[in-house]
């Protein structure tokens, strides 16, 4: 795929969600983090119902600490992992007590550091609460850039490097939500809704002739 062809994708993509972000609900980095956190796994609907229960009475890492593991396990308990989740969010929270003023760090290095935040994780954080222009590669990201022949490559590291080098400047900052939400209605796994897609004829996916019509 060539730059012109890329730029219009993005220039497409951009025109039919002008402010795109992130369908978790939240409020403050904090909420985002936790939310990121316990989305690994499971869906944004599913993490929107439990932190509508938890955050009206904890949204904070002091609040949270206050419940406890059990206690924060009761709120997220209709969520996938929630036990390792509710240690990791409990161990976290201490972390961003002790050593970070019970704020968010806006660095990599420093979230990472964090228990249960590895890289997409922070990623997400530092995109969609500080605006920095990462990308963070989920299944969706990583099927619709090699897929399209935006970004193609066999690892989601791969994948990220490539967005980050081929992605024009001025749409590097959204192109995370962008590329997430295309995945996840229109570029879907089985059944791709080709017809329906604004990028259709900039695509360079090979089988979409199978799905113009759906």
């Amino acid at each position: 795929m060539n730059r012109q062809k890329r730029a219009q994708i993005f220039e497409r993509l951009k025109a039919a969600n002008p402010e795109p972000t992130t369908e978790l609900n939240y409020n403050t980095p904090f909420e985002l983090l936790v939310a990121v956190i316990l989305s690994a796994q499971a869906t944004d609907v599913g993490v929107n119902k439990a932190t509508a229960r938890l955050y009206p009475v904890a949204n904070t890492p002091e609040a949270i600490l206050e419940l406890g593991v059990e206690g924060l396990k009761a709120y997220i308990k209709t969520i996938g992992l929630y036990n390792s989740k509710a240690e990791n969010i409990i161990k976290t929270c201490r972390a961003l007590v002790e050593k970070h003023g019970s704020e968010v760090p806006d660095n990599r290095k420093d979230l990472e550091a964090l228990p249960g935040v590895g890289r997409k994780t922070a990623n997400v954080v530092l995109n969609t609460a500080f605006d920095q222009p990462t990308m963070a590669v989920d299944t969706h990201i990583f099927r619709v850039s090699n897929r399209t022949g935006i970004a193609p490559g066999k690892t989601v590291r791969a994948v990220e490097d490539k967005l980050l080098r081929l992605v024009p400047k001025e749409y590097l900052k959204d192109a995370h939500h962008w590329l997430i939400l295309h995945g996840r209605y229109t570029c879907i796994a089985r059944k791709p809704r080709c017809g329906s897609c604004v990028i259709e004829d900039l695509c360079e996916f090979r089988s979409k002739e199978d799905y113009l019509d759906t």
